[in-house]
């Protein structure tokens, strides 16, 4: 599904993302783990066209789409949450999900003022597919809810929900688990497993709850320094001397800097 071929991101002199090559496989939850500073977010935003990558390319279902930006690669089905929630805080829960598909009538003045009739039969089944969503996700509870009352984690719950509004081929999650409490997290993770197993969703996540990425994951993929360390299934992860080195903080040992 994704394929990523050294890829590198420079600032100035610094390597956030240092010759990094793997790949997600379609089906998959893949799990990208590091200590803090290792260079997953900046990777993430490079792949989702946030940052064009200094080198290295990206590829997606065989196509190259290095460097599009993120609304192409929205309608190419790629999508990402991110660690801190980017809800519309004075929309309900329901309207936040109505508004994610792009191309709608009601959206040009044009359409609102002449199309009124095309308007209403495209909100009324957006507004079906989002009671869909928010049942799937088990927050029937909150439909009326303003975004911005919402607890962290449902907030997170909300985000999922948004990537199911549109036909997404891949979802970035983005430290889905970060502040969320521990019963909240298991509902998180089943609606994840959920997707993958009974709608196909092919996921990558960032995350440091090494038990969320167990349960989850496999392949699990370990980065340090902006590199990847090493892959392979959780335990084979837990077991890696490099990967304990790494998080008690001497990360990649002689690993040469790209064009350095």
């Amino acid at each position: 599904m994704i394929k990523i071929e050294h890829l590198t991101k420079k600032f100035g002199g610094f390597y956030a993302v240092n010759d990094a090559s793997f790949h997600i496989a379609k089906g998959s939850i893949t799990g990208l783990i590091g200590p803090n500073g290792a260079g997953k977010t900046t990777l993430f935003n490079v792949i989702a066209g946030v940052y064009a990558p200094t080198s290295g390319r990206v590829f997606l279902d065989g196509e190259d789409i290095t460097g599009l930006p993120p609304h192409a690669l929205f309608a190419r089905g790629m999508l990402r949450t991110f660690q801190i929630a980017h809800e519309f805080s004075t929309m309900t829960v329901r309207e936040n999900l109505m508004m994610v598909p792009g191309g709608q009538t009601g959206e040009t003045l044009w359409g609102a003022w002449f199309s009124s009739v095309q308007v209403a039969t495209e909100e009324a089944a957006l507004r079906k597919k989002a009671d869909d969503v928010i049942e799937f996700l088990q927050i029937s509870h909150l439909a009326e809810e303003l975004a911005g009352n919402l607890s962290g984690g449902q907030k997170k719950l909300l985000e999922l929900g948004r990537t199911m509004m549109t036909d997404a081929k891949v979802v970035f999650l983005d430290e889905v688990g970060a502040g969320v409490n521990r019963t909240l997290l298991n509902t998180i993770g089943d609606a994840i497993l959920r997707l993958n197993k009974e709608r196909g969703y092919t996921f990558c996540m960032i995350e440091h709850d090494m038990d969320f990425i167990g349960r989850l994951c496999d392949p699990v993929i370990c980065m340090a320094e902006g590199g990847v360390l090493a892959q392979g299934s959780i335990d084979e992860i837990k077991a890696n001397e490099q990967v304990i080195e790494a998080y008690l903080g001497t990360g990649l040992k002689n690993k040469p800097k790209v064009g350095a």
